[in-house]
């Protein structure tokens, strides 16, 4: 019987750089260079997301869940650490053209004519983002920091902070109760 997610053998079959076990990736996400992608424990992809992965690769931690319609794109690493939640519509972006018109834009152009910037994004672990919401090369989402829907993100967040808005600002702390939590979720997996 066919599901919607992928069964092991044929995610086996797609070449991940890593699998974890217990990953659900559905059959409709899109998967570009695979062998660059790493994927952990009862992470879940859903539909139409698309993950391209560039020099520096995707990384994923576990129980992790991204929802539909998100892109995480770029030749910079994107790393998303355990117990993230990427919203649907979520776009990360490691890569970013100049805007300024002093060059070219957009992939079909030799890079010679273009100046793209690129750098790591690292999304830290318990961090939600916002339905969408965008992050831009270079930022790192801090443990535990919540992204308001409809947020730019392009400065770094500091620890257990809820930002929102466009430029994404601090609005106030977050509760650390989650951590608690975690310690007895995974003490139940035991």
């Amino acid at each position: 019987m066919l599901t919607s997610f992928y069964d092991r053998v044929e995610l086996q079959t797609i070449g991940f750089a890593f699998i974890g076990m217990e990953a659900k990736l559905s059959r409709k996400a899109s998967f570009y260079n695979p062998e660059k992608i790493s994927i952990g424990d009862f992470t879940r992809i859903d539909d139409f997301c698309i993950l391209s992965a560039g020099e520096g690769g995707i990384e994923i931690g576990r129980n992790v869940h991204i929802a539909i319609c998100t892109s995480l794109i770029g030749l910079g690493k994107i790393k998303i650490c355990d117990f993230a939640n990427i919203s649907s519509r979520v776009a990360i972006y490691s890569s970013n053209d100049d805007y300024s018109g002093e060059y070219m834009t957009n992939p079909t152009v030799d890079s010679r004519y273009t100046n793209v910037h690129s750098a790591p994004i690292t999304i830290g672990e318990h961090v939600i983002i916002g339905s969408g919401s965008i992050v831009l090369p270079g930022v790192t989402l801090a443990q535990g920091v919540s992204i308001g829907a409809l947020s730019l993100v392009n400065k770094d967040c500091e620890a257990f902070k809820m930002y929102a808005g466009v430029p994404a600002h601090y609005l106030k702390d977050r509760s650390r109760n989650l951590l608690k939590l975690t310690k007895r979720f995974l003490g139940e997996e035991s």
